[in-house]
């Protein structure tokens, strides 16, 4: 978890912009066909077990670097490969044009640096499903609607069973970094939005990706010191980098040409459940009965809030005669 997962756990921007609006973000991407559409889904699919299996990655490379070194080698490496690819201007921006970017930045590195600090003391699939909350409690303030309360209620569920009904089946702080995380995943989104209003392409990605590496940077060096240079660890972060980063924003790029934005978004819901599967997976992480059950009812009212707020947007849309 975009991180964004990133990863997602933390997100792309691709995969963070369709939980708080996709309908507005994505119009551009309404596709053809069923037919047509099965690649653009495989490559979305392809990005999201990228972002959760690059964060099963960095949990295996936390007892090397620790959690702040995971994140500081993921966002430096990130970095470096966007700006190299994207090569923003400098110039010619206002000072609120930098102010938004900076902002968009210091929210890229909070949601790692806590979601990170989340699965360092949690399971992957819960600590996703935790912080899908804050995109979630986004898309239904936003949309005001009262059937965003039974999604909401979903959600609750899902978190009270994944708890335990206390969080006594899970380390407290692993569940409060995953909860912050998420709240700062609501606010990467919002200005993932205003940044791309004032940037062109994926120029202030780029930007709020050094931003957000800078700001690391010191804690990283604090926690890690002379490991982040490792070969062997700078290798795995870079690996960290590429999967949760690089890649699935190039495939989702890609699939957003031609898939329809109610499509995307419902996929990007799906992330606690790949999330679990690649703890699983990869980790050695089973989940009891409840848990499962939990993320269930997370992605549902996930998929239901996005699916409402479709549909509300189809109905306000002026007929073309």
């Amino acid at each position: 978890m975009s991180t964004p997962s990133a990863d997602p756990g933390t997100p792309s921007p691709a995969v963070a912009a369709p939980v708080g609006d996709p309908a507005a973000v994505l119009d551009s991407g309404q596709g053809g066909g069923r037919r047509g559409s099965l690649g653009p889904v495989g490559l979305v699919l392809a990005g999201g077990l990228s972002v959760q299996f690059g964060a099963a990655l960095a949990v295996t490379l936390m007892p090397r670097a620790g959690a702040l070194g995971v994140v500081t080698l993921r966002l430096a490496v990130a970095a470096v490969v966007m700006l190299l690819v994207c090569r923003p201007r400098l110039r010619g921006h206002s000072r609120a044009d930098w102010g938004t970017v900076v902002v968009f930045g210091a929210a890229m590195a909070g949601m790692n640096g806590l979601f990170y600090q989340a699965v360092d003391r949690i399971p992957l699939g819960p600590a996703v499903t935790l912080e899908v909350i804050g995109p979630l409690a986004l898309s239904v303030l936003a949309s005001r609607r009262a059937v965003n309360l039974v999604w909401a209620g979903l959600a609750l569920a899902g978190v009270f069973l994944l708890g335990g009904g206390g969080f006594d089946g899970l380390d407290p702080a692993g569940a409060a970094f995953a909860l912050a995380a998420g709240a700062m995943w609501a606010a990467y989104i919002v200005f993932s939005a205003r940044t791309g209003r004032r940037f062109p392409q994926a120029d202030g990605l780029a930007l709020a990706m050094g931003v957000g590496a800078l700001l690391f940077l010191p804690l990283g060096i604090v926690e890690s010191g002379a490991e982040l240079i490792d070969p062997v660890t700078l290798g795995l972060g870079a690996g960290v980098a590429l999967l949760s980063s690089v890649l699935p924003y190039t495939l989702e790029l890609l699939a957003l040409r031609r898939l329809p934005a109610p499509t995307f978004a419902v996929l990007m819901s799906l992330e606690p459940a790949i999330a679990a599967g690649a703890g699983f997976l990869v980790l050695d992480q089973a989940l009891s009965a409840a848990q499962s059950a939990a993320i269930a009812l997370v992605v549902a009212a996930s998929i239901g809030a996005v699916r409402t707020q479709v549909g509300r947007r189809k109905r306000q849309a002026p007929a073309v005669s």
